[in-house]
């Protein structure tokens, strides 16, 4: 499969929603238009991708009679399906309040293959949608949406940027986003890739740029996934795995300082999950074997 690297963890994660969609019987976030995103190509290349998780369990491996179950028992093994699942579900069940609440934009940074606006017409009709990403991954994206005939909604706007070269004021200043409209922020499976002050410089844009009251959701590791002895070992091996594809995940935070460190930046910590909570809240009952990620924290702040 030949895609640039800036598409390969966005269809990654397409990859994820896309087979729990079509093959987990209950379901955490049922992305039912994930799997048209992408190619036959595309899919086998992940497939075989997800597979070589079983090298950190010889003993699981074994004991999958065959392929359909070795993927299965991949996929709810390793931790990169139930971060993407949770988070997505998460992100959208609060963006359904922050709507009720009077929020009428909706700002995706780093959106990917993300579907929302193909999916949700019940939201999107009261909202104007911008999706904030790379410009490759931007360009690749909307080529699959021509592909598939799937009509772009008048409400949806595409905002391509290289934040290497520009910030996220100057980039949404420049479009149609309204600064004064109470909006609502995702930023979903990045700040574990960049720099502590990046992301911080990130969040910080937002509370400048965005209205009081306004909201963001983003998801971060606490610091002992990067402190051997402490990791789980799961996310220990997924992260050797990433720093050998070159993409390796550099930044965690402390949950007991996440608060006062928002503060600084202009916003209030609202919710503050663990992985203990996200496990009771999407992953408790289940008859498979899908659960929380280690080290998983899902932060949802307001602008003050």
């Amino acid at each position: 499969m030949k895609e640039n690297k800036e598409n390969l963890g966005a269809l990654a994660a397409t990859y994820y929603r896309a087979y729990h969609a079509k093959n987990d019987a209950s379901k955490i976030f049922d992305d039912y238009l994930a799997d048209r995103l992408l190619t036959e190509e595309e899919r086998l290349f992940f497939e075989r991708l997800v597979m070589q998780f079983d090298e950190s369990d010889p003993a699981s491996t074994a004991s999958s009679s065959d392929q359909t179950n070795a993927l299965a028992w991949s996929m709810q093994a390793m931790p990169f399906p139930p971060i993407a699942l949770s988070r997505n579900r998460y992100a959208e069940d609060s963006l359904e309040i922050a709507v009720k609440q009077g929020v009428q934009q909706y700002v995706n940074l780093g959106a990917g293959m993300d579907t929302f606006a193909f999916r949700r017409p019940d939201l999107i009709e009261q909202l104007q949608v911008f999706e904030v990403d790379h410009p490759a991954t931007q360009a690749f994206k909307r080529r699959r949406i021509a592909e598939l005939g799937w009509e772009q909604p008048a409400q949806l706007h595409f905002i391509p940027v290289d934040f290497t070269q520009e910030n996220l004021s100057s980039v949404l200043t420049r479009s149609s986003y309204a600064p004064q409209t109470l909006s609502f922020f995702s930023w979903l499976g990045v700040t574990f890739s960049l720099p502590r002050e990046a992301v911080f410089a990130t969040l910080r844009a937002v509370a400048n740029i965005a209205p009081a009251g306004s909201m963001i959701i983003f998801d971060y590791l606490d610091t002992d996934a990067f402190v051997p002895g402490k990791v789980a070992r799961r996310l220990q091996f997924a992260m050797e795995k990433l720093r050998q594809m070159g993409a390796p995940w550099i930044t965690g935070f402390d949950p007991s300082s996440i608060f006062t460190d928002l503060a600084r930046l202009g916003l209030r910590l609202h919710e503050n999950l663990s992985a203990s909570d996200i496990q009771k809240r999407y992953f408790q009952g289940r008859s498979d074997g899908y659960y929380a990620c280690e080290h998983i924290h899902f932060a949802w702040a307001v602008v003050e």
